[in-house]
Protein backbone atom coordinates (compact mmCIF):
# COMPACT_ATOMS: atom_id res chain seq x y z
CA UNK A 1 0.00 0.00 0.00
CA UNK A 2 2.55 2.21 0.81
CA UNK A 3 4.98 1.91 -1.85
CA UNK A 4 1.40 1.90 -4.64
CA UNK A 5 0.47 5.71 -2.53
CA UNK A 6 4.34 6.80 -3.58
CA UNK A 7 3.96 5.56 -7.15
CA UNK A 8 0.89 7.03 -7.68
CA UNK A 9 1.75 10.83 -6.06
CA UNK A 10 4.83 10.53 -8.23
CA UNK A 11 3.01 9.91 -11.25
CA UNK A 12 0.60 12.80 -10.86
CA UNK A 13 2.94 15.11 -9.32
CA UNK A 14 5.16 14.53 -12.63
CA UNK A 15 1.98 14.64 -14.75
CA UNK A 16 0.70 17.92 -12.85
CA UNK A 17 4.48 19.15 -13.31
CA UNK A 18 4.40 18.33 -17.19
CA UNK A 19 0.87 20.44 -17.84
CA UNK A 20 2.24 23.23 -16.08
CA UNK A 21 5.26 23.34 -17.90
CA UNK A 22 3.09 22.66 -21.71
CA UNK A 23 0.76 25.22 -20.40
CA UNK A 24 3.52 27.99 -19.93
CA UNK A 25 5.54 27.66 -23.00
CA UNK A 26 2.33 27.74 -25.11
CA UNK A 27 1.06 30.91 -23.23
CA UNK A 28 4.67 32.51 -23.87
CA UNK A 29 4.32 31.81 -27.42
CA UNK A 30 0.33 33.02 -27.91
CA UNK A 31 2.21 36.50 -26.11
CA UNK A 32 4.86 36.53 -28.31
CA UNK A 33 2.50 36.30 -31.14
CA UNK A 34 0.14 39.07 -29.48
CA UNK A 35 3.29 41.47 -28.93
CA UNK A 36 3.96 41.34 -32.72
CA UNK A 37 0.77 41.35 -33.75
CA UNK A 38 0.51 44.74 -32.00
CA UNK A 39 3.45 45.71 -32.93
CA UNK A 40 2.23 45.36 -36.63
CA UNK A 41 -0.90 47.56 -35.48
CA UNK A 42 1.37 50.07 -34.43
CA UNK A 43 2.97 50.34 -37.61
CA UNK A 44 0.13 50.54 -39.44
CA UNK A 45 -0.86 53.59 -37.74
CA UNK A 46 1.93 55.13 -37.95
CA UNK A 47 1.73 54.29 -41.80
CA UNK A 48 -2.15 55.89 -41.68
CA UNK A 49 -1.50 59.10 -39.69
CA UNK A 50 1.83 59.80 -42.15
CA UNK A 51 0.14 59.64 -44.91
CA UNK A 52 -2.97 61.81 -43.80
CA UNK A 53 -1.23 64.06 -42.73
CA UNK A 54 0.70 64.70 -45.72
CA UNK A 55 -1.90 64.72 -48.26
CA UNK A 56 -3.72 67.09 -46.17
CA UNK A 57 -0.54 69.28 -46.45
CA UNK A 58 -0.46 68.85 -49.91
CA UNK A 59 -4.81 68.65 -50.66
CA UNK A 60 -4.10 72.20 -52.52
CA UNK A 61 -1.31 71.75 -54.09
CA UNK A 62 -1.44 71.90 -58.30
CA UNK A 63 -0.70 69.02 -59.69
CA UNK A 64 1.61 69.85 -62.92
CA UNK A 65 3.11 67.10 -65.14
CA UNK A 66 7.15 67.76 -64.66
CA UNK A 67 7.59 68.25 -68.59
CA UNK A 68 4.80 71.54 -68.85
CA UNK A 69 7.38 73.22 -66.71
CA UNK A 70 9.78 75.55 -68.50
CA UNK A 71 13.27 74.02 -68.79
CA UNK A 72 15.41 75.64 -65.26
CA UNK A 73 11.99 76.70 -63.73
CA UNK A 74 11.62 74.02 -61.86
CA UNK A 75 12.85 74.31 -58.45
CA UNK A 76 11.06 78.25 -58.30
CA UNK A 77 7.80 77.10 -59.26
CA UNK A 78 8.34 74.40 -57.01
CA UNK A 79 9.45 77.02 -54.40
CA UNK A 80 6.81 79.09 -54.69
CA UNK A 81 3.57 76.34 -54.49
CA UNK A 82 4.72 74.10 -51.90
CA UNK A 83 3.21 74.02 -48.59
CA UNK A 84 4.32 75.86 -45.48
CA UNK A 85 5.36 73.38 -42.72
CA UNK A 86 3.12 70.74 -40.64
CA UNK A 87 3.52 73.12 -37.60
CA UNK A 88 1.84 75.83 -39.70
CA UNK A 89 -1.00 74.04 -40.36
CA UNK A 90 -2.14 71.76 -37.39
CA UNK A 91 -2.47 72.68 -33.86
CA UNK A 92 -0.92 69.77 -31.37
CA UNK A 93 -4.40 68.81 -30.37
CA UNK A 94 -5.25 68.44 -34.04
CA UNK A 95 -2.71 65.93 -34.82
CA UNK A 96 -3.15 64.67 -31.19
CA UNK A 97 -6.65 63.59 -31.87
CA UNK A 98 -6.15 62.47 -35.38
CA UNK A 99 -3.42 59.64 -33.91
CA UNK A 100 -5.91 58.92 -31.06
CA UNK A 101 -8.65 57.89 -34.37
CA UNK A 102 -6.04 56.03 -35.95
CA UNK A 103 -5.86 53.89 -32.86
CA UNK A 104 -8.93 53.02 -32.21
CA UNK A 105 -9.77 52.57 -35.75
CA UNK A 106 -7.09 49.62 -35.61
CA UNK A 107 -8.61 48.14 -32.14
CA UNK A 108 -5.99 49.80 -30.34
CA UNK A 109 -8.11 52.58 -28.41
CA UNK A 110 -6.63 54.11 -25.06
CA UNK A 111 -3.18 53.72 -26.61
CA UNK A 112 -0.39 55.94 -24.34
CA UNK A 113 1.41 57.85 -26.71
CA UNK A 114 4.00 61.02 -27.12
CA UNK A 115 4.64 62.97 -30.35
CA UNK A 116 6.82 65.49 -32.29
CA UNK A 117 7.41 66.72 -35.20
CA UNK A 118 10.84 68.38 -36.34
CA UNK A 119 12.17 70.02 -39.67
CA UNK A 120 15.10 71.11 -41.03
CA UNK A 121 13.72 74.94 -40.37
CA UNK A 122 14.36 73.84 -36.75
CA UNK A 123 16.91 71.47 -36.26
CA UNK A 124 18.08 72.13 -33.26
CA UNK A 125 14.64 71.46 -31.02
CA UNK A 126 10.95 70.88 -32.13
CA UNK A 127 8.30 72.60 -34.13
CA UNK A 128 5.63 71.04 -32.28
CA UNK A 129 5.20 68.30 -29.69
CA UNK A 130 2.83 66.73 -26.96
CA UNK A 131 3.20 68.15 -23.12
CA UNK A 132 4.78 65.27 -22.48
CA UNK A 133 7.32 64.42 -25.01
CA UNK A 134 10.67 65.23 -23.97
CA UNK A 135 9.85 63.13 -20.18
CA UNK A 136 9.00 59.97 -22.24
CA UNK A 137 11.73 60.90 -24.70
CA UNK A 138 14.50 60.51 -22.05
CA UNK A 139 13.19 57.52 -20.52
CA UNK A 140 12.29 55.76 -23.69
CA UNK A 141 16.25 56.20 -24.32
CA UNK A 142 17.24 54.32 -21.13
CA UNK A 143 14.04 51.69 -21.17
CA UNK A 144 13.71 49.75 -24.70
CA UNK A 145 11.25 46.63 -23.47
CA UNK A 146 8.19 49.20 -22.24
CA UNK A 147 8.97 52.33 -25.00
CA UNK A 148 9.31 51.94 -28.75
CA UNK A 149 10.49 55.13 -30.94
CA UNK A 150 9.17 55.69 -34.40
CA UNK A 151 11.17 58.47 -36.84
CA UNK A 152 8.90 59.00 -39.88
CA UNK A 153 9.56 61.19 -42.53
CA UNK A 154 7.03 63.40 -43.47
CA UNK A 155 7.06 63.16 -47.36
CA UNK A 156 4.41 61.12 -49.54
CA UNK A 157 4.57 57.84 -49.12
CA UNK A 158 3.56 56.94 -52.48
CA UNK A 159 6.72 58.14 -54.27
CA UNK A 160 4.83 60.69 -56.34
CA UNK A 161 7.79 63.40 -56.70
CA UNK A 162 5.31 66.16 -57.22
CA UNK A 163 3.80 65.48 -54.15
CA UNK A 164 6.15 65.83 -51.95
CA UNK A 165 6.58 69.90 -52.44
CA UNK A 166 6.52 70.48 -48.31
CA UNK A 167 9.69 70.84 -45.92
CA UNK A 168 11.57 68.08 -45.05
CA UNK A 169 9.98 66.84 -41.93
CA UNK A 170 9.54 63.99 -39.51
CA UNK A 171 7.24 62.66 -37.02
CA UNK A 172 8.58 61.07 -33.74
CA UNK A 173 5.96 58.86 -31.99
CA UNK A 174 6.57 57.04 -29.17
CA UNK A 175 4.49 54.06 -27.78
CA UNK A 176 4.72 53.21 -24.17
CA UNK A 177 2.91 50.43 -21.87
CA UNK A 178 1.82 48.33 -25.18
CA UNK A 179 1.67 45.33 -23.45
CA UNK A 180 -1.62 46.24 -21.71
CA UNK A 181 -3.05 45.34 -25.42
CA UNK A 182 -1.29 41.75 -25.35
CA UNK A 183 -2.72 40.94 -21.83
CA UNK A 184 -6.03 42.25 -22.72
CA UNK A 185 -6.36 39.73 -25.68
CA UNK A 186 -4.80 36.95 -24.00
CA UNK A 187 -6.24 37.69 -20.88
CA UNK A 188 -8.94 35.05 -20.54
CA UNK A 189 -6.50 32.28 -22.50
CA UNK A 190 -4.44 33.21 -19.16
CA UNK A 191 -7.75 32.95 -17.00
CA UNK A 192 -8.92 30.06 -17.80
CA UNK A 193 -5.51 27.77 -18.05
CA UNK A 194 -5.11 29.34 -14.42
CA UNK A 195 -8.20 27.65 -13.59
CA UNK A 196 -8.11 24.24 -15.39
CA UNK A 197 -4.42 23.65 -13.46
CA UNK A 198 -6.08 24.76 -10.02
CA UNK A 199 -8.66 22.40 -10.84
CA UNK A 200 -5.92 19.91 -11.79
CA UNK A 201 -4.00 20.52 -8.61
CA UNK A 202 -7.38 20.50 -6.03
CA UNK A 203 -8.06 17.44 -7.97
CA UNK A 204 -4.75 15.94 -6.84
CA UNK A 205 -5.20 17.43 -3.29
CA UNK A 206 -8.33 16.00 -3.12
CA UNK A 207 -6.72 12.50 -4.40
CA UNK A 208 -4.01 12.93 -2.23
CA UNK A 209 -5.82 13.89 0.61
CA UNK A 210 -8.51 10.71 -0.08
CA UNK A 211 -5.82 8.25 -0.07
CA UNK A 212 -4.57 9.25 2.94
CA UNK A 213 -7.68 9.11 4.96
CA UNK A 214 -8.21 5.33 3.72
CA UNK A 215 -4.98 4.30 4.82
CA UNK A 216 -5.69 6.24 8.57
CA UNK A 217 -9.06 4.70 8.16
CA UNK A 218 -7.42 1.34 7.55
CA UNK A 219 -4.53 1.66 10.34
CA UNK A 220 -7.83 2.52 12.75
CA UNK A 221 -9.30 -0.44 11.54
CA UNK A 222 -6.66 -2.69 12.32
CA UNK A 223 -5.69 -0.94 15.77
CA UNK A 224 -9.36 -0.87 16.60
CA UNK A 225 -9.65 -4.95 15.81
CA UNK A 226 -6.67 -5.65 17.94
CA UNK A 227 -7.85 -3.61 20.57
CA UNK A 228 -11.33 -5.18 21.04
CA UNK A 229 -10.58 -8.63 20.38
CA UNK A 230 -8.31 -8.06 23.45
CA UNK A 231 -10.36 -6.20 25.47
CA UNK A 232 -12.95 -9.02 25.01
CA UNK A 233 -10.94 -11.90 24.99
CA UNK A 234 -9.61 -11.04 29.06
CA UNK A 235 -13.07 -11.76 30.32
CA UNK A 236 -13.63 -14.50 28.25
CA UNK A 237 -10.52 -15.94 29.10
CA UNK A 238 -11.13 -14.98 33.03
CA UNK A 239 -14.95 -16.53 32.84
CA UNK A 240 -13.55 -20.04 31.19
CA UNK A 241 -11.13 -20.49 33.74
CA UNK A 242 -13.66 -19.59 36.35
CA UNK A 243 -16.11 -22.25 34.96
CA UNK A 244 -13.26 -24.53 34.86
CA UNK A 245 -13.04 -24.19 38.71
CA UNK A 246 -16.25 -24.88 39.38
CA UNK A 247 -15.30 -28.60 37.95
CA UNK A 248 -13.00 -28.61 41.39
CA UNK A 249 -14.44 -31.32 43.93
CA UNK A 250 -13.35 -29.12 46.61
CA UNK A 251 -14.75 -25.87 44.90
CA UNK A 252 -18.19 -27.58 44.71
CA UNK A 253 -18.26 -28.46 48.77
CA UNK A 254 -16.84 -25.05 49.57
CA UNK A 255 -19.90 -22.49 49.66
CA UNK A 256 -18.06 -19.63 49.77
CA UNK A 257 -14.97 -20.35 47.05
CA UNK A 258 -18.39 -20.79 44.71
CA UNK A 259 -19.80 -17.45 45.72
CA UNK A 260 -16.34 -15.67 44.96
CA UNK A 261 -15.88 -17.47 41.45
CA UNK A 262 -19.95 -16.89 40.69
CA UNK A 263 -19.00 -13.37 41.69
CA UNK A 264 -15.81 -13.60 39.25
CA UNK A 265 -17.92 -14.47 36.19
CA UNK A 266 -20.55 -11.87 36.82
CA UNK A 267 -18.09 -9.33 37.25
CA UNK A 268 -16.28 -9.90 34.08
CA UNK A 269 -19.65 -10.85 32.06
CA UNK A 270 -20.88 -7.02 33.44
CA UNK A 271 -17.50 -5.76 32.15
CA UNK A 272 -18.02 -7.51 28.72
CA UNK A 273 -21.53 -6.32 28.69
CA UNK A 274 -20.23 -3.05 29.03
CA UNK A 275 -17.25 -2.84 26.33
CA UNK A 276 -19.99 -4.15 23.82
CA UNK A 277 -22.13 -1.76 24.66
CA UNK A 278 -20.25 1.07 24.88
CA UNK A 279 -19.41 0.23 20.89
CA UNK A 280 -23.19 -0.10 20.02
CA UNK A 281 -23.90 3.39 21.60
CA UNK A 282 -20.87 5.00 19.98
CA UNK A 283 -22.21 3.80 16.90
CA UNK A 284 -25.73 4.88 17.71
CA UNK A 285 -24.93 8.28 18.87
CA UNK A 286 -27.85 10.41 18.25
CA UNK A 287 -26.71 14.07 18.22
CA UNK A 288 -30.62 15.46 17.26
CA UNK A 289 -31.74 13.46 20.18
CA UNK A 290 -29.11 15.36 22.53
CA UNK A 291 -30.29 18.75 21.69
CA UNK A 292 -33.85 17.87 22.06
CA UNK A 293 -33.33 16.23 26.01
CA UNK A 294 -31.68 19.26 27.24
CA UNK A 295 -32.33 20.70 30.53
CA UNK A 296 -31.47 22.98 33.51
CA UNK A 297 -27.96 21.80 34.82
CA UNK A 298 -25.72 23.52 37.90
CA UNK A 299 -21.96 22.23 36.50
CA UNK A 300 -20.91 22.61 39.74
CA UNK A 301 -24.15 19.60 41.13
CA UNK A 302 -22.46 17.32 38.12
CA UNK A 303 -19.07 18.16 39.46
CA UNK A 304 -20.45 17.06 43.08
CA UNK A 305 -21.92 13.52 41.68
CA UNK A 306 -18.59 12.78 39.65
CA UNK A 307 -17.00 13.23 42.90
CA UNK A 308 -18.79 10.60 44.26
CA UNK A 309 -18.50 8.19 41.39
CA UNK A 310 -15.15 8.70 41.38
CA UNK A 311 -14.33 8.18 45.40
CA UNK A 312 -13.97 4.50 45.03
CA UNK A 313 -11.30 5.07 42.36
CA UNK A 314 -9.13 7.85 43.74
CA UNK A 315 -8.96 6.29 47.02
CA UNK A 316 -7.57 3.04 45.24
CA UNK A 317 -4.57 5.25 43.63
CA UNK A 318 -4.30 7.18 46.35
CA UNK A 319 -4.89 10.21 44.12
CA UNK A 320 -5.45 13.70 45.36
CA UNK A 321 -8.26 16.04 43.68
CA UNK A 322 -8.36 20.02 44.21
CA UNK A 323 -11.73 21.55 43.56
CA UNK A 324 -11.34 25.47 42.76
CA UNK A 325 -15.08 26.55 42.12
CA UNK A 326 -14.59 30.52 41.43
CA UNK A 327 -17.23 30.19 38.46
CA UNK A 328 -20.40 32.24 40.35
CA UNK A 329 -22.67 31.53 37.43
CA UNK A 330 -22.84 27.78 36.51
CA UNK A 331 -26.49 27.49 35.01
CA UNK A 332 -26.38 25.75 31.97
CA UNK A 333 -28.76 23.54 29.45
CA UNK A 334 -27.54 20.58 29.00
CA UNK A 335 -28.75 16.39 28.48
CA UNK A 336 -28.59 15.39 32.18
CA UNK A 337 -26.96 11.91 30.75
CA UNK A 338 -24.81 12.75 28.21
CA UNK A 339 -23.62 15.75 30.18
CA UNK A 340 -22.27 14.08 33.26
CA UNK A 341 -20.59 11.39 30.78
CA UNK A 342 -18.59 13.72 28.94
CA UNK A 343 -16.44 15.47 32.03
CA UNK A 344 -16.60 12.25 33.38
CA UNK A 345 -14.19 10.70 30.39
CA UNK A 346 -11.73 13.63 31.19
CA UNK A 347 -11.74 12.74 34.92
CA UNK A 348 -11.58 9.00 34.09
CA UNK A 349 -8.63 9.58 31.71
CA UNK A 350 -6.76 11.50 34.27
CA UNK A 351 -6.98 8.76 36.82
CA UNK A 352 -6.23 5.79 34.33
CA UNK A 353 -2.89 7.78 32.35
CA UNK A 354 -1.39 8.92 35.75
CA UNK A 355 2.44 8.19 35.86
CA UNK A 356 3.63 4.96 38.24
CA UNK A 357 5.74 6.42 39.89
CA UNK A 358 3.95 9.49 41.10
CA UNK A 359 0.68 9.83 42.74
CA UNK A 360 -2.51 11.12 40.55
CA UNK A 361 -2.84 15.02 41.48
CA UNK A 362 -6.05 16.50 39.68
CA UNK A 363 -7.34 19.87 39.92
CA UNK A 364 -10.36 20.68 38.84
CA UNK A 365 -11.76 24.53 38.12
CA UNK A 366 -14.72 26.45 37.18
CA UNK A 367 -14.50 30.14 36.32
CA UNK A 368 -16.56 32.59 34.11
CA UNK A 369 -15.91 34.67 31.38
CA UNK A 370 -17.99 36.44 29.75
CA UNK A 371 -21.30 34.41 29.47
CA UNK A 372 -19.74 31.68 28.93
CA UNK A 373 -17.98 28.78 32.09
CA UNK A 374 -14.78 27.32 31.66
CA UNK A 375 -14.13 24.25 33.00
CA UNK A 376 -10.46 22.93 33.61
CA UNK A 377 -9.53 19.47 34.34
CA UNK A 378 -5.52 19.84 34.76
CA UNK A 379 -3.76 16.22 35.88
CA UNK A 380 0.27 15.18 36.27
CA UNK A 381 -0.16 12.38 34.41
CA UNK A 382 2.11 10.66 31.43
CA UNK A 383 1.12 13.64 29.15
CA UNK A 384 0.98 13.44 25.26
CA UNK A 385 3.15 14.47 22.05
CA UNK A 386 2.36 16.50 19.31
CA UNK A 387 1.14 13.65 17.31
CA UNK A 388 -1.00 12.29 20.22
CA UNK A 389 -2.69 15.59 20.46
CA UNK A 390 -3.46 15.95 16.73
CA UNK A 391 -5.41 12.97 16.83
CA UNK A 392 -6.73 12.63 20.87
CA UNK A 393 -10.44 13.14 19.51
CA UNK A 394 -10.26 10.89 16.42
CA UNK A 395 -13.06 7.84 16.56
CA UNK A 396 -10.62 4.29 17.81
CA UNK A 397 -7.71 6.27 18.10
CA UNK A 398 -6.09 5.39 21.10
CA UNK A 399 -1.74 6.43 21.70
CA UNK A 400 0.70 3.72 21.51
CA UNK A 401 2.59 2.58 24.52
CA UNK A 402 4.12 -0.49 22.52
CA UNK A 403 3.29 -3.65 23.86
CA UNK A 404 2.10 -2.54 27.85
CA UNK A 405 -1.83 -2.55 27.46
CA UNK A 406 -2.18 -1.83 30.89
CA UNK A 407 -5.28 0.85 30.16
CA UNK A 408 -8.38 -0.73 28.45
CA UNK A 409 -10.24 1.67 26.42
CA UNK A 410 -11.12 1.54 22.63
CA UNK A 411 -10.44 4.98 22.03
CA UNK A 412 -13.90 5.83 21.92
CA UNK A 413 -14.19 8.22 24.83
CA UNK A 414 -12.78 11.49 23.83
CA UNK A 415 -14.54 11.16 20.83
CA UNK A 416 -17.52 11.33 22.31
CA UNK A 417 -16.56 13.85 24.56
CA UNK A 418 -15.79 16.02 21.72
CA UNK A 419 -19.41 15.74 19.93
CA UNK A 420 -21.12 15.81 23.46
CA UNK A 421 -19.16 19.25 23.74
CA UNK A 422 -19.84 20.42 20.39
CA UNK A 423 -23.76 19.25 20.65
CA UNK A 424 -23.94 21.60 23.76
CA UNK A 425 -22.73 24.51 21.73
CA UNK A 426 -19.13 24.52 23.24
CA UNK A 427 -15.63 23.63 22.47
CA UNK A 428 -12.72 22.00 24.30
CA UNK A 429 -9.09 22.30 23.47
CA UNK A 430 -5.91 20.91 24.58
CA UNK A 431 -2.60 21.17 26.15
CA UNK A 432 -0.26 18.43 27.46
CA UNK A 433 3.57 18.19 27.75
CA UNK A 434 4.45 14.61 27.58
CA UNK A 435 5.74 13.42 31.21
CA UNK A 436 4.13 16.42 32.77
CA UNK A 437 0.24 16.03 32.65
CA UNK A 438 -2.09 17.34 30.49
CA UNK A 439 -5.19 20.08 30.68
CA UNK A 440 -8.60 19.67 29.38
CA UNK A 441 -10.73 23.54 28.70
CA UNK A 442 -14.28 23.18 28.11
CA UNK A 443 -16.09 26.63 26.93
CA UNK A 444 -20.15 26.47 27.48
CA UNK A 445 -22.57 29.45 27.39
CA UNK A 446 -24.78 30.24 29.89
CA UNK A 447 -27.92 29.97 30.01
Amino acid sequence: MKKLFSLITVLITISLIGIIVIQYSWLKNIIKIQQDRIADLVEQVEYEVVEALVEEKMQYAPILPAEVLPEGAQEQIREMLSRHSLADQFSVEDINKRIEKSFADNGLKGAKFQFAVFSNANSTGVDMSSPDFEKHYDLATKDSVNYNIHNWPLVNLTGDEIMSLDPDERLVLITYDMNDFVMQSVGWMIGVAIFFTLVIIAAFYVTIRTILTQKKLSEMKTDFINNMTHELRTPLATISIAVDTLKNEKIIGNREQLLAIGQVIKTENARMNTQVEQILQAAQLDINQVLKDKQDLHVHEVLQKIEGKFALQVAEKDAKVIYRMDAEQDLVVGHPVHFVNMISNLFDNALKYAREDVAPEIEVATVNRKNRIVLTIKDNGIGMTKETLARIFDKFYRAHTGDVHNVKGFGLGLNYTRKMVEAHEGTIDVTSTPGSGSQFTISLPLK
